[in-house]
């Protein structure tokens, strides 16, 4: 059974056509570009914020679909390679084509932990936060100290490119299901490419921690005191209404990015499947719990 929509071969296919378009792999350096020479500006005032720190130490640069603020290019080229193999991917699976009058993502990469706590204090962030998506840009941490081998700037990349297709936003267990969900599959897959030996991970979840169906779909942000639990179900979710269905999954999205009622659109999308929430709910919630602590099987094995 395929538990990924995207196979290696094609993840493989679309690494290579990232890595040969850009002209940039991790051992040759993104070219700096003068902030007055980049193609667009930040319209997010949380940019601005950002750049004001230490604005002596930021440098700047682009790739066909991202426009990345750093201090160091060995920092920001890995970045830079992995957000274009991202949003191709995403595009990939949402069958969509790059929109004619498209804008690009800003990156912005800060590297020393104080100045990241002074970029929250700015911004009004929580204390706990690694990186926030806001209005379509990105604000994350990249220790250079550290060695950063998950899937969370794929996470918050599928966020990015989402904001574009979608920019008056979908509910939140979409937004973050489908983020868990493609990030998980493209990393393992990343990863492999790259000769690492990775399987991406769903987890499951315990019957007695299962959220109601109705209530999942109308959180509007995740709840403080079952967040892991949010995120799980909302990427099994996810992934239970693409395997059933891909195209009716796809028409799913779209309905609820035009901000339809789930109840409405889902019969109409899965007509003939899911009468409503409650016979969703029926099927979903065994397939929730499946192979509870351990890794499903992929499409490769």
């Amino acid at each position: 059974m395929r538990f990924i929509l995207i196979s290696t071969m094609s993840m493989m296919s679309i690494l290579c056509l990232v890595t040969s378009n850009a002209q940039i792999n991790e051992s040759s350096s993104l070219p700096e570009i003068e902030f007055s020479q980049l193609s667009q500006r930040d319209p997010n005032p949380l940019g601005e914020k950002a750049l004001a720190i230490h604005s002596e130490q930021w440098k700047h640069a682009e790739t066909e679909h991202f426009i990345y603020h750093f201090v160091h290019p060995y920092v920001a080229t890995p970045v830079s390679v992995e957000a274009e193999f991202h949003y191709r991917v995403v595009a990939k699976e949402l069958e969509r084509d790059q929109p004619a009058t498209d804008t690009k993502s800003h990156i912005y990469i800060f590297e020393q932990p104080q100045d990241w706590q002074q970029f929250q204090m700015f911004g009004q962030l929580e204390k706990w936060t690694g990186g926030i998506h806001s209005a379509g840009s990105l604000f994350i941490v990249r220790n250079p100290a550290y060695k950063f081998t998950n899937n969370s700037l794929g996470h918050e990349i599928v966020h990015l490119v989402l904001h574009r297709f979608y920019p008056d936003g979908v509910p939140c267990w979409l937004d973050e299901g489908l983020a868990q969900y493609v990030s998980k599959g493209a990393h393992a897959s990343y990863q492999r490419a790259r000769g690492y030996i990775a399987k991406p991970h769903s987890q499951a979840i315990a019957a007695q921690d299962f959220i109601p169906l109705p209530s999942l779909v109308d959180m509007t942000h995740p709840p403080s005191d079952r967040v892991e639990t949010f995120y799980d179900e909302s990427e099994r979710l996810v992934r239970f209404l693409a395997l059933t269905d891909k195209a009716s999954f796809l028409a799913l999205l779209d309905a609820l990015g035009r901000h339809q009622p789930f109840e409405t659109a889902l019969p109409r999308t899965y007509a003939g499947k899911f009468p409503n929430s409650s016979a969703l709910e029926e099927e979903f919630r065994d397939y929730a719990s499946k192979d509870l602590g351990t890794s499903l099987p992929q499409a490769d094995e």
